[in-house]
Formats: structure tokens, C-alpha cells, sequence
């Protein structure tokens, strides 16, 4: 019955959240947010609403994931989650208040918590469980020959250039920076469901393909209704989050970096449910596939969005790391490379990976 009642939910949430919007926006949550008794009541039901609202796009994604099969169920889901992600950082960006930095923090927060806490934490459970799990090396060397050349352009080279002084790119570097991650993001994906297909598919799952079977026409096309709907809503409700977020970073003078870890947690956390449930059921491949799927599409979706709303606001966006960060970056891919080079995994490389994103998240509060 409670399943039940959860699927319902999923269904009318994105209604639900809607209604939550309009409400919001004629009783005190509006493009910035003003303390009142009600407006607080109100901008502390948004968090939960909004991320009901993630969870419900995430369930459709992967409904139409299902039918469609891997490995084109994974993109439809990581793409979903961009979408996401995308709106809420333009629109904490659009909030202004030194929020320059948040699209660096957030792609890094995504990298730092998916290839070390997702992957580690993927790992980890998988290997109380089964010992060893197996994966496709070829599949998780695309990805990370992808992910790396990305992360370094968009994250550390522009603290090597010239034409701008500190961690930004000009203009022409920045159009010229996103359309090479375009043009990367668009090669993997034809390697991904074209070329080579059987890169990033372990085994022939006779099972899913049951289940895909299972999937009535009707059911998809509802689900990508809802879906729709979904992300139109978040996309209205990151306003809401993006006054409120402001206001609370400011009031508690947390660290910067603190604003992209919400946003990182806040449209990762469903997808990495999905991929730990995948662990524990020993499917790491499709584990493997969330997990750097996501980090691939952050950086080679968003960075382009943010750069041409930078662009077209005048509006400056911080890229590089510092020196700290840019370490952990570095030893992060290092890590990663001995992880999947062997086809197999246990539970030493993930807890390396665990120590790695708590060294990250210490680092955030004590500098």
C-alpha cells in the first residue's frame, strides 16, 4: 500500500509542486526573499518540494529509460538531471550576490561527490556483498578519458591563460572552450549509442529486456508528459531556491563552496540512489553508467549554458580552481584511472574513494 501511495505521489507531485509555486510567489518568495513568519514557513516546505519534484522527473526519466534500453536509459536520466542542475545554477547566478563562483563550485562539487562518493560508496556496498563486481574497462575508460580532458579545460586551464587576469577565460576563450566540450560531449554520445554500444553493456540482460517489454506505450508517453512538467516546475521553483539559498549563505556566512554542494547534493542525491541500488544488485556497469554519465553531462552541458548566460548578462563566472582544489582534482583522476583499469573492483578502492571526498568536504569548512 505504501509503494502504492509513493507511485501516486510521483505522479501528482509535479501538480502539487505547481500549486506550491503559485502560493509561494503571492505570500513572501519572490525573486529575493524576505523574512516573514509565512515566508519562512514557506521557504523552508520549498527544499522538500523541490527535490519531491526532482525525484518525480528522475522516475519518469527512468520509466522512459526502461523501454528505451541501455545505453540510451542512463542519457535520458543523466540528461534529465543537467536539465536541473542547469536551471538551478543560472538561476542562483540571476540572484547575483557574489554567486560568480557557483558554477565552478557545483560542477566540482558534482565531480568530487560523484567520482569519489558515488563510485566509492558504489564500490563499497558492492563489495560487502558480492567480494568483487565487474565492469567493461573500455566503457569506463571512455569516460574518463572524457571527463578528464573536460574537467582540466573548463576548471584549471584558466588559471593559465593570460588574456584575463585570475580564473577567467575571455570571451573568445569561453565560446571557444564550449563549443570543444560540445563537440566532445557529442562524440562520446555517438560512441556511446552508435559506434560502440557494447562499451558501456556488461551482458545481455534478458530480464530488462522483459521489463522493457512490460512497458506499455501508453505509460511512456505519460511519463514523458510528466517528465516535462517536472522539469517546467523546477525550472520556476530554482527561483524560489535561489532567493532563499542566497539569503541563508549570506546570513550564515558559510563558505562559498557551501552553495555547490546544495545544488550538487540536491540533483544528485535521486540519481545516486538509482545507482546504488544498481550496485547492490549487482549491476555495477549500469553504476558506473549513472555515475560518470552524470559528471560527463554536468561538465559538457552546463559549463556551455553557463558560460553563454555569462556571456549574454555581461555577468563574469569564476572557472579555475585554486591550488587545493586543483590537487584533489588531479589525485581524484589518478585514483580513478587504478579503480577502473583491471575490469574488477573491491572494497579498498572505494573506501580510498570515500577518503577522498571526506578530505574534499573537510576541506570546504577548514581551508
Amino acid at each position: 500500500m505504501t509503494a502504492k501511495m509513493s507511485r501516486r505521489l510521483v505522479w501528482w507531485w509535479p501538480v502539487l509542486a505547481l500549486a506550491f509555486f503559485g502560493l509561494a510567489s503571492i505570500y513572501g518568495v519572490g525573486a529575493e526573499f524576505r523574512p516573514s513568519p509565512l515566508g519562512v514557513i514557506l521557504a523552508t516546505a520549498l527544499l522538500p518540494v523541490l527535490f519531491g519534484t526532482v525525484f518525480a522527473a528522475v522516475y519518469h526519466s527512468e520509466v522512459i529509460a526502461v523501454r528505451t534500453g541501455e545505453p540510451y536509459g542512463t542519457l535520458v536520466l543523466t540528461v534529465a538531471v543537467t536539465v536541473i542542475e542547469v536551471a538551478l545554477i543560472t538561476s542562483v547566478m540571476a540572484a547575483g550576490h557574489g554567486s560568480s563562483t557557483l558554477a565552478r563550485d557545483s560542477v566540482f562539487a558534482v565531480v568530487m561527490l560523484v567520482c569519489n562518493g558515488l563510485v566509492g560508496l558504489c564500490i563499497v556496498i558492492g563489495g560487502l556483498r558480492y567480494h568483487e563486481q565487474s565492469f567493461r574497462v573500455s566503457g569506463a575508460g571512455s569516460y574518463l578519458m572524457v571527463v578528464m580532458t573536460l574537467a582540466i579545460l573548463t576548471l584549471v586551464l584558466p588559471d593559465y591563460t593570460t588574456s584575463v587576469t585570475g580564473p577567467y577565460y575571455s570571451t573568445p576563450q569561453m565560446i571557444f572552450v564550449s563549443l570543444a566540450t560540445i563537440a566532445l560531449y557529442a562524440t562520446f554520445l555517438y560512441i556511446q549509442t552508435v559506434r560502440h554500444r557494447d562499451y558501456f553493456i556488461l551482458e545481455l540482460d534478458d530480464a530488462g529486456a522483459s521489463h522493457r517489454a512490460s512497458q506499455s506505450e501508453k505509460a511512456v508517453a505519460a511519463s514523458t508528459v510528466f517528465l516535462l512538467l517536472s522539469l517546467a516546475v523546477i525550472v520556476l521553483l530554482a527561483k524560489k531556491f535561489a532567493a532563499v539559498l542566497t539569503a541563508v549563505l549570506a546570513s550564515t556566512k558559510a563558505p562559498s563552496a557551501v552553495g555547490g554542494i546544495v545544488v550538487a547534493l540536491l540533483v544528485l542525491l535521486p540519481e545516486a540512489m538509482a545507482a546504488v541500488t544498481a550496485a547492490r544488485n549487482n549491476q555495477l556497469q549500469k553504476s558506473i553508467n549513472l555515475a560518470l554519465g552524470s559528471t560527463l553531462a554536468t561538465i559538457g552541458l552546463t559549463i556551455p549554458a553557463v558560460a553563454a548566460v555569462s556571456i549574454g548578462s555581461g555577468q563574469g563566472i569564476a572557472l579555475g580552481l585554486d591550488q587545493k582544489d586543483t590537487v584533489l582534482l588531479v589525485l581524484t583522476f589518478a585514483v580513478s584511472l587504478l579503480t577502473f583499469a583491471t575490469g574488477r573492483t573491491n572494497i579498498l578502492a572505494g573506501f580510498v574513494h570515500l577518503v577522498l571526498l571526506a578530505t574534499f568536504m573537510f576541506l570546504v569548512f577548514a581551508p
